[in-house]
């Protein structure tokens, strides 16, 4: 009995120092932070909040269902081929563009600036890459080496399929300055960025940087990169202002009248990026079904929209197309204009030619 209890504290302590030591996983938030924290509206019992709950507890038969279908498995979830990448450049030479690289990850261009959205380049959306779904189009469909000096990169959220430590190493040094929800930053402290280079924010927070203007708009999702940090940080939508043009990135989020709220105070939007993929009806308050996308497109007025969140990586048990099956058949009904560039595609932003050809089919 007493090397039973020997060996279970011990994997406990294990499991303690590598919940600490392994980069990946991030910094817990500091006592000084939470302390801050406590002062804002939206956290609460150590946690931060949406403004429409978001419950995740799944009851016993939506356990089970989880888990027969992951037992199931569905063989359309991930092409069968890797994704074919775009013409990389394909946008005609302009100070206004953006390039969307898979999944959440974009590259935007605006007045000559450039601003990198939700960089994961790594293989995998987990802490441990070697294993979990492998990225779509295999090869990554940006040369991280090439690319020019970043501006600023914006994160929505500290997710694996949003932040990944093996990115930001590689692409620190080329960043001036990283713009993050609150609690953010101490993941990227962890990883070797200066403090003075990060800046966080909370919601409605408006920041000007380098001639453009930020806003650190709500989403409705969740946050954590452990098992003891859940909700410890903020997780966002954004709002990007240039000279001419506006952008809105969504981030992850379920459908809520924060949407209407976003676009009432600051739109309406030359373009949107709008989450529509890794959904389902168990988890539909925090990832927005396909039809609802649109609506919240919609919502915050905007013009035309760049369906994301797909075509990176399996993290549903959809077929791998059926987000951007669903999303153009509900835009096409409401006279919504959708535009659909391949993998590394440059987008002209307030352009009336933009790509819109079923390149997955």
């Amino acid at each position: 009995m007493l090397n039973i209890i020997k060996i279970i504290l011990s994997s406990f302590i294990l499991l303690l120092l590598f919940l600490k030591l392994y980069p990946p996983l991030g910094r817990r938030t500091t006592k000084e932070k939470v302390r801050i924290f406590k002062e804002k509206e939206n956290f609460a019992n150590g946690k931060f909040q949406n403004q429409i709950p978001a419950s995740q507890a799944m009851s016993l038969k939506h356990t089970g269902s989880i888990l027969r279908d992951y037992i199931k498995g569905n063989p359309r979830k991930r092409p069968d081929t890797p994704i074919v990448i775009g013409t990389k450049g394909t946008a005609a030479d302009s100070s206004n563009k953006i390039t969307w690289f898979g999944h959440s990850a974009f590259m935007l261009e605006l007045d000559g600036k450039t601003i990198l959205v939700d960089p994961m380049f790594g293989n995998a959306p987990t802490p441990f890459p070697w294993f979990g779904n492998k990225r779509f189009s295999g090869d990554l469909p940006v040369d991280l080496d090439s690319l020019p000096p970043i501006d600023a990169v914006l994160l929505s959220h500290d997710h694996y399929d949003h932040l990944d430590y093996h990115s930001i190493k590689k692409l620190k040094d080329k960043v001036g300055q990283f713009i993050v929800p609150l609690g953010v930053g101490g993941h990227l402290e962890r990883w070797g960025v200066n403090g003075k280079r990060i800046s966080e924010h909370n919601w409605w927070d408006e920041v000007s940087f380098k001639g453009l203007h930020f806003v650190c708009t709500p989403a409705r999702h969740f946050s954590g990169r452990s098992l003891n940090d859940s909700n410890s940080t903020l997780w966002c939508s954004w709002v990007i202002n240039g000279e001419k043009h506006k952008v809105f990135f969504s981030g992850d989020s379920g459908y809520g009248s924060h949407f209407t709220e976003i676009g009432e105070k600051y739109g309406p939007f030359d373009l949107t990026l709008m989450e529509c993929g890794q959904y389902d009806e168990r988890w539909s308050t925090i990832h927005m079904m396909p039809e609802e996308t649109v609506q919240a497109h919609l919502d915050v007025q905007g013009k035309r929209m760049i369906p994301i969140h797909w075509a990176g990586f399996t993290l549903s048990f959809h077929d791998w197309t059926d987000p951007i099956e669903r999303v153009t058949k509900a835009a096409n009904e409401r006279a919504v204009q959708v535009c659909t560039p391949q993998l590394g595609e440059s987008v002209l932003i307030g352009t009336e030619d933009f790509p819109q050809t079923k390149w997955w089919k």
